[in-house]
């Protein structure tokens, strides 16, 4: 089953159990495939839905910053809840040392040798850890990789 199959179903389900934070979540991720399949006149597959699930879930937590600096816990509690629901969708993370070892693999594969190397090995992590690692944390230990280089 798809995941867009895998969405519609969970809905259905929310529905059925009248789960309202639930059904307006996965609602949202609906709304945000269709959205991009119009957009870009196509059919997204999988790894193009987790993306777009892992945008959304990166937007909650730029939200949940600003409405804490902001003081309204009641607007963070809701984007918090939401992001619990997104995260569902997602794909096992990687532990930091997996993180790591993809990263000096990486460096090995490509021959990375300096900082001017990071778009080349960005470029080859980013396919293989989308959606199962935060990129900004892959980012941190490429660089410290390079630094070390």
């Amino acid at each position: 089953m798809s995941l867009k199959e895998q969405l519609t179903e969970d809905m259905k389900a929310a529905m059925r159990a009248k789960e309202s934070g639930r059904l307006a979540a996965v609602r949202l991720i609906i709304a945000e495939v269709k959205r991009k399949e119009l957009d870009e006149q196509t059919q997204l597959d999988d790894t193009q839905v987790l993306a777009v699930i892992e945008k959304m879930i990166k937007q909650r937590k730029d939200s949940i910053t600003q409405f804490e600096a902001g003081g309204r816990a009641d607007l963070a509690d809701v984007e918090k809840a939401e992001m619990a629901i997104l995260s569902t969708y997602m794909p096992a993370g990687l532990s930091d040392e997996e993180i790591a070892a993809e990263v000096a693999a990486a460096v090995a594969a490509t021959g990375a040798s300096g900082p001017q190397d990071m778009g080349k090995l960005m470029g080859v992590l980013k396919p293989k850890l989308a959606g199962r690692a935060d990129m900004t944390v892959v980012s941190g230990l490429v660089k410290k990789a390079l630094a070390g280089a």
